[in-house]
């Protein structure tokens, strides 16, 4: 007869492969926001330094280049990110059961705060194209 875990007494539980799982699963979320973050600010580097180049008319890029560049990586790094949300939900719905999964952890909160920020980039960028 297995029972599922309380997600209020994880912490002071004594199944330690649930902990080092829960764990694992921040910590696999984490690094979906680090990659996020990367292709976010390289984005949007590459949209501003691009846009100088082009501005400065040393180089010629086909019209809007450098927007089509970032626009591509910001909308790469916030897919990413909520594909990450996604998969961190699914597997600690999957480890503590349905409904018991909603706990605010820290790395969601972060991966929450950088993907509605991946999405402000992303439409930022976007309605400079039109």
């Amino acid at each position: 007869m297995t029972s599922e875990p309380d997600p209020s007494v994880i912490a002071s539980t004594n199944d330690l492969g649930l902990m080092r799982t829960v764990m694992a699963a921040d910590r696999t979320l984490m690094a979906w926001v680090r990659t996020s973050l990367s292709l976010l600010s390289f984005g949007y580097t590459i949209y501003k330094v691009l846009q100088q180049v082009e501005s400065s008319g040393k180089a010629g890029f086909r019209s809007n280049a450098p927007q089509h560049a970032g626009f591509l990586l910001a909308v790469a790094g916030t897919v990413a990110l909520i594909m990450g949300i996604i998969e961190n939900r699914t597997t600690l719905r999957t480890l503590l059961g349905p409904g018991r999964a909603a706990q605010a952890r820290p790395s969601l909160i972060m991966a929450l705060l950088m993907a509605a920020a991946g999405i402000f980039l992303t439409f930022g960028i976007a309605l400079r194209l039109l």
